[in-house]
């Protein structure tokens, strides 16, 4: 339901169908509980693309806004806090070249 109200906001803001999406979910969302996200995903009509972690989208965010404002690609290592509102997750991640490769990434609920 969420998701499917999810894709026809931004069908009626895009002025078209959305076919595909990449979900975020928690860092510390298990197998089972990834796997229900994107059926989840396919229920609403959509092509579930990938699941990732709510602080690598983060990261991508940080890179893709950053190698807009420099023109040289030098190597960064960042690391992403998520302090929700019942959560804490974090991701480490290496920016390089426009490849973001996750080194590690936690979650705790409590």
């Amino acid at each position: 339901m969420v998701l499917a109200k999810l894709k026809e906001t931004a069908e009626t803001k895009l002025g078209k169908e959305v076919k595909k999406a990449v979900i975020t979910v928690p860092a510390y969302f298990n197998d089972s509980q990834r796997l229900s996200t994107k059926d989840a995903g396919a229920i609403a009509g959509l092509d579930v693309l990938r699941i990732i972690n709510k602080p690598t989208a983060a990261a991508i965010a940080y890179g893709l806004g950053e190698a807009s404002n420099k023109k040289e690609k030098k190597e960064q290592t960042v690391l992403i806090f998520d302090l929700g509102g019942g959560t804490f997750d974090v991701s480490l991640l290496l920016i390089s070249g426009g490849v973001f490769t996750v080194k590690a990434t936690a979650g705790d609920t409590h």
